[in-house]
């Protein structure tokens, strides 16, 4: 279906619909005006994705060149009123009685971001809303940078009077003075008698004093609990008074382990609330207790361990992606030595490109509490309260990649650890026919003279790219540094798809389709496909449609719905009917039959949905029983035993299907039909001189039946749902098995589903196609000197110098216009003796080991949507691996961390010396390449 006209829906003081180019071009220009004088406090607002796209391609405005494009769409379709609903929660917010945003919303995947003026002319032309606004607000190191607050921080506040509750919204930018005088304002109390307590997971942390302090530096988690006390006289209520006697409000019972053996729990907290209730009192169970606050060793914990590094990690809300990169990195052991010793003689405080040290302190902090063996979880917040103020993007309690993050901490962890306070300044030279031995020592020289500390020294290796013009055949070389290697996995960019084609006009029978499609196409890409397979003529367009339990589950009427909604599972059909069916009256027949368990056709769900339903028009748009009587008899005649006529063709004509021009009317097809039941009932041996009309009844939105015709006013809806009700005599005169069984989309089944459990993807072929020679992207070229022009030139890259941790990130993730995807492919990498000699050009003699073995996995399970981080990590000591799922920590076998979730892998070297552990045989490359798993 296309996009429902915007003509009804205009505001009456609104103008007259401008030109799709004109649309264009004014917003176009309101949105570079605003981009260019943006300032804190300007007003943003949200818009739903769906729309957004619709009217992007109603006025061919392309993502990329943001360029008026050639579109069949465009200037044809016309999007129709702003509709948000989809943005929001069910929940109001009770302090201000507003709408709340649905958790988890993704930028430009759910919603788009539009200046005032954009919005003011969007309202203007196509009304609707609801308006959802929101400010811009300075973030980043120094504030350097704006941003959207898209989601206010959310705290739970606790009144101790009466242990009531009540949810406040606020910006993490608002002070802590401001939160008094909201709170002060909102309970009606003397703002001198109030007292707020950061009360993370119920525990005491410290009274909120610094008035002048940001909620974003306290800091202040997304849905944790702050505490209100009330003075009384100068002194504290009872109530509040019991509260205040410690900690003992903080203790909390373990949460329920994951794993029948767990070596460190505790509570988790989502995105808005803790989950589950944490108890008011003091709660003692059978595996003890535990303090949050004081982190004091007790020994009624009954998850202490005698051993360091067996921490687990809180989650804060949706901060699994965080957790997981941080276990990794603690479980690295060069960093574990240099963190735990003294490292503040490093920190460079005056890095313009670090973070004044904070974040290396931070860090080293949280590795400290993480190897103090104590058995605790702990609550990574002051943490994530500096990541957030330096890398804004990681800010919120969104998921986001763990990849990404790690990217960032290490870049961060070094230049806050940088040793080089002065950088020189160092002019970048040609190799000019010089040997890469002696190229490359330089480049690594000059490096090292900018960059030098310990991410440098263990986690920095080199890689020789080679460009080459297709042009004048100029070659250059250059020999960059690389933190990670980041390698491609082969996958399938196209899918295959059956869909089944009914005919509205009843003029054929139903036909099973197989088409190839994008894999992260669209439904117009589907609809495109089944076009041109059916050879769908110009007077016809196709309905896409789900079955599912014998009815109609929904209607693919959005052309940009990602394919990926559509499972290989699901049943989908595409009704052929006519190019403007919409204005038509759309008949939506199901079909019943008598349950053999019950006596006659009863509205009381004991009668049984079977076959497909169908869908056909009513051309003249008049709704009455001779006309829905001849509408079934036409979308259902193919199905007739015996035929002795050509209705088929003459039925297809001019009742909004064919090409002709009121040749045939329906009542004349009816008259038709007719003569063809009644020949088929006579073959049937058959003596009703008469044949009774289709039993059918009138259907509600939930299939049930009803008596009313819509005689005396049009139906309220543009489409009509019918009830047909088969007896055993009509049973006898239809073949009704085309109505049954319908194909699966993809139906993964003998050689094929054999085959496709036998593939696997071998790290060594990943790491082939990374090093494979390729053509540069029409987006990324390469300037030749010796052209003087920008190239389209070919690239190779090779590996130089290897790190002693060498990390490798599993691109599963892939990016389009509409959505992200995620590649599940198993890939068969060894846990020891990897060696990367053979890819690894620098040759010399002294070159230390290129033998290394894994020690911890970054892992991401599920999709995109609601997708899980945890990781394993290996303790060199106990020679053990260990999962680590945010709070949980459980022991695991060496060969169960090889799975198809493995996201990113950490290797370190193994010097010749250094006697191998498990060795895996199959790991080497010259007998692992090709393996299945």
């Amino acid at each position: 279906m296309t996009i429902p006209s915007s003509i009804g829906f205009l505001s009456e003081d609104s103008c007259l619909p401008c030109t799709p180019e004109e649309e264009r071009r004014t917003i176009q220009h309101l949105d570079r005006a605003a981009t260019s004088n943006r300032k804190e406090g300007d007003l943003y607002y949200l818009i739903s994705s769906e729309w957004w796209n619709g009217w992007k391609d109603y006025v061919g405005l392309d993502d990329s060149s943001q360029q008026l494009i050639e579109s069949p769409l465009a200037a044809s379709i016309r999007p129709g009123q702003i509709d948000n609903s989809e943005l929001l929660s069910s929940e109001m917010d009770d302090e201000n009685d507003e709408l709340i945003l649905r958790e988890g919303l993704v930028e430009e995947i759910n919603y788009t971001l539009v200046p005032l003026e954009v919005w003011k002319k969007f309202k203007e032309w196509y009304g609707g809303g609801p308006t959802i606004a929101r400010k811009l607000i300075p973030q980043g190191f120094n504030n350097r940078e704006l941003a959207v607050e898209v989601y206010l921080l959310c705290l739970r506040l606790i009144n101790a009077a009466d242990n009531s509750q009540k949810d406040i919204r606020i910006s993490k930018k608002a002070s802590v003075n401001e939160l008094y005088n909201r709170i002060s304002a909102l309970f009606k109390l003397e703002r001198s008698k109030i007292r707020i307590w950061d009360y993370f997971s119920r525990t005491k942390h410290k009274v909120l004093s610094e008035l002048d302090q940001s909620l974003e530096e306290v800091p202040l988690s997304m849905g944790q609990e702050v505490l209100l006390e009330v003075l009384s006289d100068g002194v504290l209520s009872r109530a509040s008074e019991a509260d205040s006697t410690g900690n003992r409000l903080a203790l909390a019972p373990l949460e329920p382990p994951r794993s029948s053996i767990t070596i460190a729990g505790g509570p988790t907290v989502s995105n808005r609330c803790p989950t589950g209730s944490l108890p008011d009192l003091v709660q003692e169970t059978s595996s003890g207790l535990w303090n949050l606050e004081s982190r004091k060793d007790s020994s009624n914990i009954a998850t202490k361990v005698d051993s360091g590094g067996l921490t687990g990690l809180l989650n804060l809300g949706n901060t699994c992606f965080m957790n997981s990169a941080i276990q990794c990195l603690v479980h690295t052991p060069q960093l574990v030595d240099y963190f735990l010793g003294d490292f503040n003689f490093e920190i460079n405080k005056h890095n313009p490109l670090g973070m004044h040290g904070e974040l290396a302190i931070a860090f080293g902090d949280l590795l400290r509490q993480l190897w103090s063996s104590s058995g605790m979880s702990v609550a990574p917040r002051l943490f994530k309260g500096k990541l957030a103020r330096f890398a804004p993007q990681f800010s919120g309690y969104n998921q986001h990649d763990s990849q990404e993050l790690l990217a960032f901490l290490l870049d961060g962890l070094h230049e806050d650890l940088n040793r080089v306070k002065n950088k020189p300044y160092i002019e970048t030279k040609d190799a000019n026919g010089r040997p890469d031995e002696e190229f490359a020592d330089e480049c690594w020289e000059n490096h090292k003279a900018r960059n030098d500390s310990i991410i440098v020294d263990v986690c920095q290796g080199q890689y020789k790219s080679t460009l080459v013009c297709p042009a004048c055949s100029k070659v250059s070389v250059t020999f960059d540094p690389f933190m990670y290697l980041s390698l491609p996995l082969p996958s399938s960019v196209t899918r295959t798809m059956t869909v089944t084609v009914f005919y509205g006009d009843g003029s054929r029978l139903p036909i099973p389709t197989t088409i190839t499609v994008p894999k992260h196409g669209c439904c117009r890409d589907l609809t495109q496909a089944i076009s041109t397979a059916c050879c769908l003529s110009q007077n016809e367009a196709l309905l896409l449609a789900e079955i599912l339990n014998h009815r109609i589950y929904r209607y693919f009427d959005k052309p940009l719905e990602p394919l990926s909604n559509i499972k290989d599972e699901d049943h989908i059909v595409a009704y052929r009917l006519p190019m403007k069916h919409e204005k038509s009256i759309k008949l939506e027949i199901t079909h019943r039959k008598k349950d053999r368990s019950t006596s006659g056709f009863q509205n009381t769900g004991y009668d049984k949905f079977f076959g497909t339903p169908l869908v056909t028009c009513l051309p003249d748009g008049s709704l009455d029983n001779s006309n829905v009587h001849g509408a079934l008899s036409l979308v259902l005649s193919p199905l007739l035993r015996k035929r002795t006529s050509e209705v088929s063709s003459r039925s297809s004509k001019e009742n909004g299907y064919g090409s002709g021009s009121n040749s045939v009317t329906l009542t004349e097809n009816l008259n038709v039909l007719q003569e063809e039941r009644s020949l088929a009932l006579s073959d049937a041996e058959q003596e009703d001189d008469e044949i009774p009309p289709f039993e059918f009844s009138f259907a509600d939105e939930k299939d049930s039946g009803r008596n009313s015709f819509f005689k005396d006013s049009p139906p309220p809806s543009r489409r009509v749902k019918v009830l047909v009700d088969w007896s055993e005599k009509e049973q006898g005169l239809y073949d009704l098995s085309f109505l049954e069984d319908l194909p699966e989309v993809y139906k993964n089944t003998g050689f094929f589903a054999k085959k496709t459990r036998q593939e696997a993807v071998n790290l060594f072929s990943c790491l082939e196609a990374f090093l494979r020679e390729e053509p540069l992207g029409p987006d990324d070229m390469w300037y030749c000197p010796g052209c003087k022009k920008h190239r389209q030139a070919t690239k190779k890259l090779d590996l130089w110098r290897l790190p002693d941790i060498l990390v490798i990130h599993l691109k599963r993730f892939s990016y389009n216009r509409f959505m992200k995807n995620k590649l599940d492919t198993f890939v068969n990498f060894p846990t020891s003796d990897l060696d990367l000699s053979q890819y690894v050009m620098h040759k010399s003699a002294t070159m230390r080991s290129h033998v290394y073995e894994l020690y911890a996995v970054i892992n991401h399970y599920g999709g995109l949507g609601g997708g899980h981080y945890t990781a394993y990590a290996k303790l060199p000591k106990e020679n053990r691996w260990y999962h680590f799922d945010d709070s949980h920590v459980s022991p695991v076998s060496g060969d169960s961390v090889r799975t198809a979730a493995a996201y990113v892998l950490f290797y370190r070297r193994v010097d010749g010396d250094t006697p191998m552990q498990e060795a895996d045989a199959s790991s080497h490359p010259s007998s692992s390449r090709g393996s299945s798993p």
